[in-house]
């Protein structure tokens, strides 16, 4: 995969872009104009957006609470909002750890200075092909035992995996890498328009540096699971996993959605 040493911010990114769609500070013009073209293609980018922020840390607090996990490596990790991973997994249990990867600079360096302790929280440079490169990574190991449950958060990750890198693989195969009771969180953009697939991805495609996978239909994403044990309700609209007292987050539609599950290790 492409890897940028500088922020070009003439063009955009999808970090900077779901920022801006989020309701964040941290992107620039170039972002913004492409997330108004998005947004004319699909208008409600912006309450999918949330919902998939939203399923991220409810997936946390909930593998926290009924599953005992203490572990999470977070690809895509985006930039900073108010609340991410580490802060809701450590209301439940302050020993949580935490290793998010990305690789776009501006992630990285307003993760590092938000974020990283080195103690409880990393953030490295890594893209989600590179799983099992990750979990034996020695300055990863200092904080993940790898031998112990861990949750691998793919969240809104498997539309930029292209066809050719095979995204079903991709979670096959880190399924394959973790302990048992681990569980793999994963999700993407959906469209039943191919109209709207094809002009949303033509706009995303220029922000994500020649590294783009595509928006699927919610039938493709389905065989992606189907060598895992998917935790209920299953594969749904994440507004729809498990909502509990969030059921304030909007829910897609035909027209776009984000669509996923959580399966576990055994």
């Amino acid at each position: 995969m492409p890897q940028k040493d500088v922020i070009d911010v003439a063009s955009p990114s999808i970090a900077r872009m779901n920022n801006y769609l989020l309701g964040g500070k941290d992107h620039y013009p170039a972002d913004q104009e492409a997330c108004e073209r998005l947004l004319q293609v699909v208008p409600g980018a912006r309450c999918v957006a949330e919902s998939a922020h939203r399923f991220l840390l409810r997936v946390t607090s909930h593998l926290v609470r009924e599953y005992g996990i203490r572990q999470f490596i977070v690809f895509g990790a985006g930039l900073p909002m108010a609340m991410s991973v580490h802060q809701v997994a450590r209301s439940v249990d302050v020993r949580c750890r935490v290793v998010y990867a990305d690789d776009d600079p501006l992630v990285l360096t307003h993760g590092r200075a938000l974020w990283e302790d080195q103690r409880r929280t990393m953030v490295v440079r890594a893209n989600p092909l590179q799983v099992g490169y990750l979990l034996c990574a020695p300055p990863v190991l200092r904080l993940i035992d790898i031998h112990l449950p861990v949750a691998v958060l793919l969240v809104s990750v498997l539309h930029t995996i292209p066809d050719r890198a095979d995204p079903a693989g991709l979670l096959e195969q880190t399924a394959r890498v973790l302990a048992p009771g681990s569980c793999v969180a994963a999700s993407q953009l959906v469209s039943e328009d191919a109209d709207v697939r094809r002009q949303a991805d033509a706009v995303l495609q220029g922000a994500a540096s020649g590294w783009w996978g595509r928006i699927r239909p919610r039938a493709e994403v389905e065989s992606f699971f189907s060598t895992l044990r998917l935790l209920a309700p299953g594969q749904v609209d994440v507004s729809q996993w498990r909502p509990g007292s969030d059921r304030a987050a909007s829910t897609g539609s035909p027209l776009w959605a984000e669509y996923g599950g959580v399966a576990q290790v055994r």
